[in-house]
């Protein structure tokens, strides 16, 4: 049985630089675009503990839901605020345990990658001449213009391009805690603490190994109707379990529903929900 850990599991998706660029064909791969607006396949490079025997590591879901986009790629023209999100992963008994991922960016230190985005740009560069090259009776004509394919090629080029020459490669790394409950609120903190403690020029009061181990072995699962107060790298982090007789814990702000949704489309959602249709949310 569960011995009631706060956590069950730390883990880190990111580029196996041993692989190296591998299109991620689940999330649509689509050559036309640029290489940097391409997706690539992300693995789970570490976790720990390695498996617990109340929930088993599924290495495909957890790789999987914590980058469902695939790796990105981004030079330092771009914005690389890091992203938060959670997910659910149902098993066949129905049971359930939860994921929180923090997507940041870090600099490829890997020339080999450097060098393979820079070939996947000369490649598209050279298909991208071929097929929108004028034809050769128009060459004249664009040339007294000047408003030929050739100027807007050159143009698309310089346009979310890497020249590895003058940018700087960055691509997306996850850092996620897999958890019996969804404390979202607690784990979004600890996430972002940590990543803090990790891009910080100045380091955390302890190792960063103590914290993890601290939130995986030390903190408890609060008991029903009781909050938890635990230490994070920088500051205290509480959550509040409800009690058998209060709603079930939903961690979540409602104020993002109504911003993502609408208010008319929440209220549409509320009526179906009441008059119990069946609801389908697509996304992205």
């Amino acid at each position: 049985s569960a011995p009631g850990r706060f956590a069950d599991y730390f883990v880190i998706c990111g580029l196996d630089t041993e692989t190296g660029l591998e299109p991620d064909e689940l999330s649509g791969e689509n050559f036309e675009q640029t290489p940097l607006r391409r997706t690539f396949k992300s693995k789970v490079l570490a976790r720990y503990p390695e498996n617990v025997e109340w929930n088993p590591f599924d290495q495909d879901a957890v790789g999987m839901l914590c980058m469902p986009k695939g790796l990105a790629f981004k030079t330092q023209a771009d914005c690389r605020e890091p992203q938060f999100h959670s997910f659910i992963i149902t098993r066949e008994d129905g049971s359930r345990t939860f994921g929180f991922s923090l997507t940041f960016f870090e600099e490829v230190t890997s020339k080999q990658i450097c060098s393979a985005m820079q070939t996947l740009y000369h490649m598209h560069n050279a298909e991208y001449d071929i097929l929108h090259s004028p034809p050769s009776n128009d060459k004249e004509s664009c040339s007294t213009t000047g408003d030929c394919n050739g100027t807007s090629v050159s143009k698309l080029q310089r346009f979310n391009s890497y020249d590895i020459s003058r940018d700087t490669l960055y691509v997306s790394k996850c850092i996620c805690l897999i958890t019996p409950m969804s404390f979202m609120k607690a784990c979004k903190k600890v996430l972002e603490q940590l990543h803090q403690a990790v891009t910080s020029p100045q380091p955390p009061p302890l190792p960063l190994e103590s914290y993890i181990y601290n939130i995986l072995y030390e903190v408890p699962l609060p008991p029903a109707g009781r909050s938890l107060k635990f230490s994070g790298v920088y500051g205290p982090i509480i959550c509040q379990r409800p009690s058998t007789s209060e709603l079930p814990l939903f961690d979540f702000p409602v104020k993002e529903v109504f911003e993502l949704l609408g208010v008319e489309n929440v209220v549409q959602l509320f009526t179906c929900a009441l008059l119990e249709f069946q609801i389908l949310l697509y996304s992205q």
